[in-house]
């Protein structure tokens, strides 16, 4: 009787840890430059923050809508493509992606195209640092921080 109480015991204890959810597989629908929709569900990529869809940068003395072009890096990646998510934290919608076998948090940093979340910053860090030197995406001008960025009404 004492092996089955064990047993239990170890069972329920291994078994207590963070919920991972199922991988959810399928043709991507893309939101803005960080966030997409795959068979019905809503995810927002791990790691990164990209401009909002409303969010102008300048290249020059020019403005240009460095969010609508964020989100078509993000459409780029995933058109024709099947799209696999799986949640990575407790916080709903969280997700690592990828198209293909290519991580698309990595690749929105790799364009320039959206920016490391700066406490999670050691995991793009090397890659946002070359697309900065390469002047790519938004490297190319100037641009507010994402999590920075207040729309103006």
């Amino acid at each position: 009787m004492m092996r089955i109480l064990i047993f239990a015991f170890a069972c329920l204890w291994f078994s207590s840890g963070p919920v991972r959810s199922e991988e959810v597989r399928g043709r991507a629908t893309v939101i803005d430059g960080e966030t997409l929709e795959v068979e019905g569900r809503r995810f927002r990529l791990w790691e990164i923050d990209a401009p909002d869809l409303r969010q102008t940068c300048r290249l020059g003395a020019r403005p240009y809508p460095c969010g609508r072009i964020s989100a078509t890096a993000l459409m780029d990646f995933v058109v024709s493509v099947p799209v696999r998510c799986r949640e990575v934290t407790s916080a709903a919608g969280v997700a690592r992606c990828w198209a293909a076998d290519y991580e698309l948090s990595e690749g929105m940093v790799h364009t320039g195209w959206a920016l490391a979340i700066p406490r999670d910053h050691a995991r793009f860090a090397p890659i946002e640092k070359r697309a900065a030197a390469a002047k790519r995406g938004l490297w190319r001008g100037e641009f507010v921080k994402p999590w920075e960025w207040k729309p103006t009404e």
